[in-house]
């Protein structure tokens, strides 16, 4: 493990004492030349990086209204202070949301409010809340919105409504635009556009992958489960995030839906060319990376003459798809317009169970007590279904069609109000893990009460962020790391197929050797 102190879980949650500057050495690695250059950012920082980032500012308030309201209208009233699972872990004032948004938003006053301006030029921008833009500034920036998981939890709690999200995007854009971005974030992205995906997984490599889970699968099940990949004509194109294709318990969870697709008797299919669901042109704030990402999807769709667009257990990748994929890369007027353009997988599990079309047997997870992590993009920048408050509903009642054994975290940590995993927001990397470390103290808490009150024995999740960072935090924290679950995972392992050998006819193959 990492050296540094793991935050003590408490029965109560408590207001940290401030701890000035705590994490003020936390820097994720500067991305290199080439990953800047593949998105069309400097590949090092600019001589006249002030002036270009002064001058971003005014590109950024002029194009995104929102912006500039959200620089414009706090009042320092302090409600978010204690809502963010960073300041909570860390006690870094700086990491309250109002603080961090100041980091910005001082700059923007100095140069864009006529007081800014007025008392700048005598010498006391401070006067009236304002800083001048300069070098330690900048890496104050760095660090600091790079300890923002874009989680949105402190909007929840804002009585104006300020998205600190979209505050930390636009600081990150900043950055990228005078040639100081994230080397996690940036390097990913240039594997996407030029491989498909977030590994640059090339397509042999992929197809071998789902061969060898339709092998898996049969030699467990007996029922030839297929896993297709680029099949032209496909009714189904799946997008999953590309942990589904390696990494437990992500791949547990794909299997889950080849199960699902194969029960329901439709045609699918995954491409070659856009693998990969999750898009992190939304973490460094840059729209048309993010759009770039996204035409990929829109291509495959057309390509393979799909009908219809599912998205398999990612949060951000579900943020995305429900709320920018139609204007980011729409029309999706060749789709079946019978269906909604995205759909998510458990959306697509939960309609084929109200409709009595899956059959399971539930006893198949009674070693687990289940309990549920709402992903944040999942619960508070999007929605699932036809219904309000699918995104919390839908998942639940999956889970609960497919387990006996299933109690929520205490309701002030759940669904609008989930706290993060703490590895969102582009930080799921190891130059991180003090700040993902320190930032899941929240989340462990609300787990720690109902493990201990309820017997709880595992947490699911459909986000693979979440998942991922889960499996690398909760050892600090004295759980185990193969705690967590998907929630397709569970799917997986209850569902009857009903093409598979009796019990019966297996034990007749048994006996006649």
């Amino acid at each position: 493990m990492a050296d540094f102190e793991t935050p003590e879980l408490k029965e109560i949650p408590e207001i940290p004492k401030l701890k000035e500057g705590a994490m003020a050495h936390s820097k994720p690695y500067i991305a290199k030349a080439e990953f800047q250059e593949e998105l069309g950012f400097p590949g090092e920082l600019l001589d006249d990086w002030k002036e270009k980032a002064i001058e971003k500012i005014g590109d950024l308030k002029s194009r995104y209204r929102s912006v500039q309201v959200f620089l414009d209208i706090c009042v320092k009233c302090g409600a978010c202070t204690d809502k963010c699972h960073y300041f909570l872990g860390t006690q870094d004032p700086k990491n309250m949301p109002v603080a961090r948004q100041d980091l910005l938003r001082k700059v923007y006053r100095r140069y864009y409010t006529f007081a800014g301006k007025f008392f700048g030029k005598l010498g006391i921008p401070e006067f009236v809340g304002a800083a001048e833009l300069t070098k330690e500034v900048l890496d104050d920036w760095y660090s600091y919105y790079h300890q923002c998981s874009q989680c949105r939890r402190c909007s929840v709690f804002c009585p104006y409504g300020i998205d600190t999200a979209e505050i930390s995007m636009a600081a990150r854009e900043i950055m990228d635009s005078v040639g100081v971005g994230q080397k996690y974030c940036n390097e990913i992205l240039g594997k996407v556009m030029k491989i498909g995906n977030n590994l640059g997984l090339p397509e042999p490599a992929l197809a071998d992958t789902l061969e060898g889970l339709e092998e898996e699968v049969f030699d467990d099940t007996g029922v030839p489960v297929k896993y297709p990949l680029d099949v032209k004509g496909a009714d189904i194109l799946l997008v999953t995030p590309s942990a589904d294709f390696f990494a437990e318990p992500h791949v547990d969870g794909l299997i889950g839906y080849g199960k699902v697709f194969h029960e329901a008797g439709v045609s699918w299919t995954m491409s070659s060319y856009a693998s990969e669901a999750g898009n992190f042109g939304m973490f460094i704030g840059s729209y048309e990376t993010m759009r770039r990402a996204a035409l990929r999807i829109r291509k495959a769709a057309k390509d393979l003459g799909v009908k219809r667009i599912v998205f398999g257990e990612c949060g951000h990748a579900w943020r995305v798809a429900y709320s920018f994929l139609n204007t980011l890369a729409g029309p999706f007027d060749f789709l079946d317009p019978n269906y909604p353009v995205p759909q998510h997988i458990c959306e697509f599990t939960y309609d084929l169970i109200q409709e009595g079309k899956l059959k399971f047997d539930k006893s198949e997870n009674d070693h687990m007590t289940l309990t549920f992590h709402d992903s944040c993009n999942v619960a508070r920048g999007s929605r699932m279904g036809s219904k309000m408050n699918g995104q919390f509903e839908i998942p639940r009642a999956v889970i609960k069609a497919v387990c006996n054994n299933y109690v929520d975290m205490p309701a002030d940590t759940i669904k609008e109000s989930t706290f993060c995993c703490g590895g969102g927001g582009g930080l799921l990397t190891d130059d991180l893990m003090e700040i993902r470390v320190k930032g899941a103290l929240p989340r462990m808490e609300g787990y720690k009460t109902v493990v201990e009150d309820n017997g709880v024995t595992n947490l699911a999740a459909i986000c693979a962020i979440c998942k991922s960072q889960f499996t690398k935090v909760l050892p600090y924290y004295g759980f185990g790391m193969t705690d967590i679950v998907s929630v397709h995972q569970l799917v997986s392992e209850a569902i009857i197929l009903s093409d598979a050998p009796s019990e019966e006819a297996e034990d007749s193959d048994d006996s006649s050797e």
